[in-house]
C-alpha cells in the first residue's frame, strides 16, 4: 500500500500543466483515446488524468484499480499504452512530463491505439472502465 503522496508519484507518470484549465481538456482528451474493436464504434478509455494535492499523473485504468486495493492485471503492453499517450500528450502541448525517461520505453505502436477526434466524438460510444470514486474498497 502507498504510504505517501511522493511513494505515489514515484510509480506513476507525473506531469505538469500549464494553467488550472488544461486539466478539464486533458481529462476530455483521454476520455477520446483508447481501444476500440475493429467491427464497433466503442472506444474503451486506456488513462485518466489524477490530481492529488496539487499533483497531476497521467495514470492507466488498471493502475487505478490497484491504487483503490483492487486486483488488476497491469500488464506490459498497458504500461506501453500508457507512455505513448503520456508522450502524445506531451507532444500536443498539453502536459510536461515531469521525467520523460519514464516514458522511452515501452512504448505502443500507434495502430494498437484509437484516437478520436473531437469531431467524431458522437458517432462512437466512449466507455471508461474506471470512475473516480466509485471503486475503492472499504476494509470493514
Amino acid at each position: 500500500m502507498v504510504q505517501n503522496i511522493d511513494e505515489l508519484f514515484k510509480e506513476l507518470i507525473e506531469v505538469k500543466l500549464h494553467n488550472e484549465d488544461d486539466f478539464l481538456k486533458v481529462r476530455e482528451t483521454l476520455t477520446r483515446i483508447g481501444v476500440a474493436p475493429k467491427k464497433d464504434k466503442i472506444l474503451y478509455q486506456s488513462c485518466h488524468i489524477l490530481h492529488k494535492q496539487g499533483r497531476y499523473a497521467i495514470v492507466h485504468f488498471k493502475q487505478m484499480f490497484l491504487l483503490d486495493g483492487k486486483n488488476s492485471d497491469f500488464s506490459e503492453d498497458d504500461r506501453a499504452r500508457l507512455n505513448t499517450i503520456a508522450n502524445l500528450l506531451e507532444e500536443w502541448g498539453l502536459v510536461e512530463i515531469v521525467n520523460p525517461a519514464k516514458t522511452v520505453s515501452p512504448v505502443a505502436p500507434l495502430n494498437q491505439i484509437k484516437i478520436i477526434t473531437h469531431k467524431e466524438k458522437p458517432e462512437w460510444q466512449l466507455v471508461a472502465k474506471y470512475t473516480f470514486g466509485k471503486n475503492i474498497q472499504r476494509k470493514e
